[in-house]
């Protein structure tokens, strides 16, 4: 073993307290949410960096904005310079009574780190920021020239991301991007991300009158609206589940040669999926017989986010006056995303029943994002994460979104982007009980100094 990987064996546990500390700060970036504590966990980031040996390091600020944190290491003339993402903002809490720990309280059990943001996406920091202490700690140097950007408001958006790419592109310039935010496909599974699902999001509203009335003097001429939104959004599927609206499959691009080996090379099972999920064992699962992971990744899917007419709490003998839902359509190469909102707009009034009133409001519409597993930077990754791992590194779609990393690769070049990170089936991100798996996070520090070492060969 070479000098850096012995240092990050030896000091694994100096870098889960490491992480430990930044998990202790609740940097909520949603509104209602004090903006003090992401401004507090910037600071701490700040210092963390400094530590870690970066140069120039600074909070960069744009208007709007909660504060982004950089670092660089810039003294390998003739290597390439890697641009190192992650982000130091968290999702709510949510329901602390779920949680079997307190959420911002770090607590090690069954070989995992739980709390917010202990894996999405504070141990992505700690994975470079573990990578770059190793080798400057042991050799005074870092084999390529690095860049290190933490931002702070990816879980609301990255509303400022390009505006702030623009503003500090030459600061930025790299010749690939890694961005560790995503995860594998299962514990010990190291998985390269090469394409994400959009997402078309609508708020839908019915109403029949301006106010709810009593039902025993009122029901039985009226509409309720609760019901004509539920049968339009039953409309929205077939009896296999699959999306039922016109034209919506038109476009879906089919799965190359690398994604398809990728995926049959994990043989995944519905039984796995049902295991990983807690699906009830009666409940059936949906889409036709396509593979579990490539509906989860390659096909657009359909949800219905939330639903409100009155509450459980508040729920009275009434006819409601209105209905409100938020449906979702994950879309995939190569939809449009303004195809499909309209797609959805149009079978939504289609399938209005009783000439009700429907108020329609997009909330977001982003595209999807893909990449080519191919060229230098992808085959190096690769080979570091198989040799960090221990086992075939994999090219993967991932079912989730994250709108920002198509602008992030334009804005800087079409630089190639590795989209990589510690997540697993079992973490739990954006909901109670969030983890990291401690044997996965050791390796992807491992995986970090092998691809660094790899890259400077390019």
């Amino acid at each position: 073993m070479n000098k850096a990987i012995q240092y990050a064996e030896s000091h694994f546990q100096d870098f889960v307290d490491h992480l430990k500390q930044l998990v202790r700060i609740p940097s909520v970036s949603f509104d209602g949410f004090p903006p003090a504590e992401v401004k507090r966990s910037a600071e701490a980031v700040f210092a963390h960096l400094k530590e870690s040996g970066l140069e120039n390091v600074e909070i960069l600020h744009i208007e709007g904005a909660h504060p982004y944190v950089y670092g660089d290491w810039l003294h390998a003339p003739g290597k390439p310079t890697l641009l190192l993402y992650a982000h130091h903002d968290v999702q709510p809490p949510g329901n602390e009574e779920k949680w079997h720990s307190k959420p911002f309280e770090p607590v090690e059990r069954d070989g995992r780190l739980f709390g917010r943001g202990s894996a999405d996406d504070k141990a992505g920091i700690i994975v470079h920021t573990s990578a770059i202490t190793s080798f400057l700690r042991t050799e005074g140097k870092l084999p390529v020239n690095v860049k290190l950007l933490v931002e702070g408001e990816e879980e609301v958006g990255s509303s400022h991301l390009e505006g702030f790419l623009r503003k500090f592109r030459n600061k930025l310039s790299g010749d690939c991007i890694v961005l560790t935010d995503t995860g594998n496909f299962d514990v010990g599974i190291p998985t390269i991300t090469t394409s994400l699902r959009g997402l078309v999001a609508m708020e839908v509203e019915v109403s029949v009158m301006r106010q709810s009335v009593h039902s025993g003097s009122w029901g039985g001429p009226i509409p309720d609206p609760v019901i004509a939104l539920s049968k339009m959004i039953a409309s929205l599927v077939d009896e296999e589940g699959r999306i039922a609206i016109a034209g919506i499959y038109d476009d879906v691009r089919p799965l190359s040669r690398v994604e398809q080996d990728s995926l049959n090379s994990l043989g995944y099972t519905d039984e796995e999926l049902r295991r990983q999920v807690a699906v009830h064992p009666e409940v059936q699962l949906l889409g036709g017989k396509v593979n579990a992971l490539q509906k989860m990744t390659r096909i657009p899917s359909i949800s219905v986010n939330a639903i409100e007419a009155s509450s459980r709490k508040n729920a009275a003998n009434i006819v409601n006056g209105s209905a409100w839902c938020k449906v979702g359509i994950r879309i995939v190469p190569d939809q449009n995303p303004k195809k499909v909102e309209k797609l959805l707009r149009d079978h939504l009034l289609k399938n209005a029943p009783w000439g009700v009133k429907v108020d329609i409001h997009t909330e977001s519409s982003a595209g999807w994002w893909i990449t080519n597993p191919e060229g230098v930077a992808f085959e190096k990754a690769k080979h570091a994460l198989t040799k960090a791992f221990g086992r075939e590194c994999v090219f993967l779609g991932a079912g989730g979104s994250i709108p920002f990393v198509g602008p992030f690769a334009e804005v800087l070049g079409g630089a190639p982007a590795l989209l990589v990170g510690v997540e697993d089936p079992y973490t739990n991100a954006h909901s109670e009980n969030e983890s990291v798996h401690l044997g996965d996070l050791k390796k992807s520090i491992l995986g970090a100094i092998y691809f660094y070492e790899r890259m400077a060969e390019a």
